[in-house]
């Protein structure tokens, strides 16, 4: 009988084991993107100081945002909208998104003047966007991101069932062992910080719980979705325009009024429909520091007299449970040392795929060295996971390089980071393994190199010293890696075997 069931466990993992291993082939490049930009994304207001080194120091919010009306009200025509993100102790910039004659615009205000900055770039807006929406359009981006999440779920059960030895693995590493070491490594990594890699990966997925399942929504809502978000957000009037030119209220005293509402904590967002109209609305939101819970209160006011239209605290208990683990995602309530945790939580997961990914080539590449499959794979490895943070990393070379001046600056940027990712890519389906890691590896140290020595370090600023600090490491641990790979092959051995990174 005991026979019997170990037979049963047996087939059982190995069931999961081929589940596990063939998710994270079919999406793995995928959601390497995904949790690579998703890690990056912790610190997004931290990066995009650092893409824009010309303005310094700390703004108070509500002068940011007075500065940043003022300008809007003297600079836009026919706007909709005008939805700002007040600078805080991250950002030091208001990030606006608006429309103007037609056209919808996204850009970084001056707390200052209010006007937009000399350096025009997404900052770390980009992989944000790039961490659910992987430059695709709406909503295709957003579908694909989340297939992969629910499959790396799934990935993540079935390697939990797959191990024979769950806690032992997290202290057994072996190293320069081939297809054992790259084992010992890749269930470290997803044990260690299993925990993080679940709870990332659910929140995840109900971030886009909208599009994975709409039928409760619409079975209530049918198509309208402005009542849908009135019954979330009770706090936030809508109006139709009026027609008639209004000049918007003082903006500060709203804000003020609206911090009291708040108990003291500071303005986030101000969220500004049909400004320059008597119908205009201002809608207010706090910060998220006080609690894990997203989007916790809000307030409304008329445009046009600054008189409190709506006030609003959540404490609908459903509606808390869904914003604190819709928090748990986002992270905006992580003070430093939690954002570090998340980083390292996500670098460890960004790290477990790609070990996976190569694991899985190099367990084919002993069994059937000459199989045309497992050669193609082999080196879509080479280009996709060496390409993608060349990709990131030309992205930071351009925002320096890239005149000041130059027209859709910011698309140019992003475009830089995609052709310099498609180029990898396709240089490591070209190249034998052997010479497409230690050449790829090598330009992606380069290129943080050079990031690194452009950086402003002379600003004196902790977090820009951070970033730059994080991409020399990241420089002189490749260029280990590299002169590793090249002593290797240049070693004499009886035979030799194309090369996985060591």
């Amino acid at each position: 009988m005991s026979g019997t069931s170990a037979m049963v466990r047996d087939g059982a993992r190995q069931a999961m084991a081929w589940l596990h291993g063939w998710t994270g082939l079919l999406f793995g490049h995928i959601l390497f993107i995904m949790c690579l930009a998703g890690t990056l994304s912790v610190f997004k207001p931290e990066i995009s100081r650092w893409m824009r080194p010309e303005v310094s120091g700390q703004a108070d919010p509500v002068r940011a945002i007075t500065a940043a009306t003022d300008w809007l009200s003297a600079n836009t025509t026919g706007s909709t909208g005008w939805y700002l993100a007040a600078p805080d102790g991250r950002s030091n910039v208001v990030e606006a998104s608006y429309d103007s004659g037609g056209a919808y615009l996204s850009r970084a205000l001056d707390p200052v003047s209010g006007a937009p900055v000399a350096r025009d770039t997404l900052g770390g807006e980009f992989f944000y966007r790039l961490h659910f929406e992987l430059e695709l359009p709406y909503p295709w981006g957003r579908l694909l991101a989340s297939l992969a999440a629910m499959l790396m779920l799934v990935a993540i059960v079935t390697g939990v069932i797959a191990h024979k030895r769950f806690f032992k693995d997290i202290f057994t590493f072996r190293p320069a062992k081939g297809q054992r070491s790259w084992l010992d490594g890749h269930n470290a990594l997803g044990v260690l910080s299993l925990p993080f890699h679940v709870m990332i990966t659910f929140t995840g997925l109900l971030t886009l719980a909208s599009l994975n399942m709409p039928w409760g929504m619409t079975a209530a809502y049918g198509d309208d979705l402005m009542a849908l978000y009135s019954d979330l957000t009770p706090g936030a009037v809508t109006k139709a325009p009026t027609g008639t030119k209004a000049t918007l209220a003082p903006i500060g005293p709203m804000l003020a009024r609206a911090q009291r509402h708040f108990a003291g904590a500071p303005v986030s967002r101000v969220y500004i429909f049909n400004p320059l109209d008597s119908g205009a609305v201002v809608t207010v939101y706090p910060v998220e520091t006080a609690s894990i819970g997203y989007l916790p209160a809000e307030i409304s006011f008329d445009g046009a007299t600054g008189k409190v239209l709506k006030a609003w605290t959540e404490k609908r208990a459903g509606i808390r449970t869904y914003q604190t683990i819709y928090g748990l995602h986002m992270a905006h309530f992580a003070p430093l040392l939690t954002r570090w945790l998340y980083f390292l939580g996500g670098a460890m997961l960004t790290l477990a795929i790609a070990s996976g990914m190569v694991l899985w080539i190099v367990k084919r590449r002993e069994r059937a060295p000459l199989s045309i499959g497992n050669r193609l794979l082999e080196r879509l490895n080479v280009g996709g996971l060496a390409g993608i943070p060349i990709g990131m990393a030309a992205f930071l070379v351009a925002n320096r390089l890239l005149p000041l001046g130059l027209a859709a600056r910011a698309q140019q940027e992003v475009s830089v980071a995609l052709w310099s990712a498609g180029a990898a890519l396709l240089l490591g389906l070209v190249l034998p393994p052997a010479l497409g890691w230690p050449l790829l590896l090598g330009l992606l140290a380069a290129l943080c190199a050079l990031a690194a020595a452009m950086g402003p370090i002379w600003a004196g600023d902790v977090t820009v010293m951070a970033g730059n600090m994080l991409l020399t490491a990241m420089a002189v641990a490749l260029a280990l890696l590299v002169w590793k790979q090249l002593r290797r092959r240049s070693a004499p051995t009886p035979v030799r075997r194309r090369m996985a990174p060591a």
